[in-house]
């Protein structure tokens, strides 16, 4: 069922420890169950499992369980040992394991939604469980009674929630590209505020309630760090990745985001530097470098008698210009274009080779990642792919 892996030596590399394989279908979730050497994982072919490390090396599972319907989704809080599923019909499940992870006993069920739960989160602090569904409902829920406290409509279904226990803000991410601010009280709600900075849908959401910084990833490939508790309204873009986003997770202790991609990608980026924001791109009618007109400009084509061209944008500066005078290419890391863009040919010879120096490094994981998860005690990250395979690997290297 799962095969212990031997890690070869070698420097600043993500070493695969653990491959758990035997799942039917693609695993939704899974999360590493902190000092127990164990994971927890819920399927789309409807178990929930704990795998536990035996002697051998290999994970076993100590809990195989079937529910009605395909698992979601789930979240697990380790000092409770409380499981809570999200389920394909709507509702969550609720489990409490047992201290030696060999038993499961069913708690409660909510019967939350209308449609299959996206996102479960449940916030020991608060004795709350919040959820998002495909039915584009957030609700949150009184873990103690059961009781519905309050619920929230959204304009799209949503795929990445986060909650800063502090301020108790919600950070909801959904299919429109947006992301939501909701200040939670006991039974209600207000809208705080809305942003959208992504051309596609939000897939993966990550809060550092130290810095106050929200972390957004997309369809579109980019992320984008929000400085919410700098009061400056500074967005940060970083570009590493080919496919959608998949999954974010920060190590606040060496201050890296760590994040994946549904091509298998894994980048960890240094986020201990100074960042600088992408300009706004300029509007012009003509060429900003040697004002040759663009080809809608009719009548300064007409005037000039010179053919219309077609705009682009230097990525530095955010001028409008030609292609003749951005023909040059350059990374610029510290914008988070940690891939080649277009510059003008001025900015291409004011950056430096030190300017080029990159700030993430990139892995293969050599599966298609559809969930991620961090745990920080151990250095370890779990990877789930759409080959049914989770993966386990040691992080120390690069996460250092």
């Amino acid at each position: 069922m799962a095969a212990e892996i031997q890690p070869q030596p070698q420097a600043r590399k993500p070493c695969l420890l653990s491959k758990i394989e035997a799942f039917q279908e693609v695993v939704s979730t899974a999360v590493i169950i902190p000092k127990e050497d164990g994971v927890i994982s819920v399927s789309e072919d409807r178990t929930i499992r704990v795998w536990l490390k035996r002697d051998s090396g290999q994970y076993w599972p100590s809990v195989y369980h079937t529910m009605p319907s395909s698992c979601s989704c789930m979240s697990f809080n380790p000092e409770t040992r409380r499981l809570s599923v999200g389920m394909d019909t709507g509702s969550i499940c609720e489990f409490v394991l047992s201290e030696d992870y060999n038993k499961m006993t069913p708690a409660r069920t909510y019967q939350a939604h209308q449609g299959r739960v996206t996102v479960v989160l449940f916030v020991l602090e608060m004795e709350w469980l919040l959820s998002t569904s495909q039915d584009k409902n957030f609700t949150w829920h009184c873990s103690e009674s059961g009781q519905q406290l309050g619920t929230y409509r959204t304009s799209a279904w949503v795929s990445g929630l986060q909650f800063d226990v502090e301020t108790r803000h919600a950070f909801v991410g959904d299919q429109s590209g947006q992301v939501t601010i909701l200040k939670l009280e006991q039974d209600s709600c207000s809208l705080v505020t809305t942003f959208k900075g992504h051309t596609g849908n939000v897939t993966a959401l990550c809060w550092d309630p130290g810095q106050r910084v929200l972390f957004s990833g997309s369809s579109d490939h980019s992320i984008i760090m929000w400085d919410i508790g700098g009061r400056k309204g500074t967005a940060i873009e970083l570009q590493g990745h080919n496919d959608k986003v998949q999954g974010l997770c920060y190590a606040s202790h060496t201050r890296q985001l760590i994040s994946c991609s549904a091509d298998g990608g894994i980048v960890i980026w240094n986020m201990d530097v100074t960042r600088q924001e992408t300009p706004e791109w300029l509007d012009s009618d003509s060429c900003q470098k040697c004002e040759q007109p663009f080809f809608w400009n009719f009548k300064q084509m007409w005037d000039s008698k010179k053919i219309g061209l077609r705009q682009h944008h230097c990525r530095k500066c955010g001028q409008a210009v030609c292609g003749k005078c951005s023909s040059k290419r350059s990374t610029i890391p510290l914008m988070g274009f940690e891939f080649e863009v277009r510059v003008c040919d001025s900015c291409h010879e004011s950056i430096t080779d030190e300017d080029r120096a990159p700030t993430a490094t990139f892995h293969d994981s050599k599966h298609s990642i559809v969930y991620m998860q961090y745990e920080p005690t151990t250095g370890n990250l779990l990877t789930s792919g759409t080959d049914k395979v989770i993966k386990l690997w040691d992080m120390t290297p690069v996460v250092s």
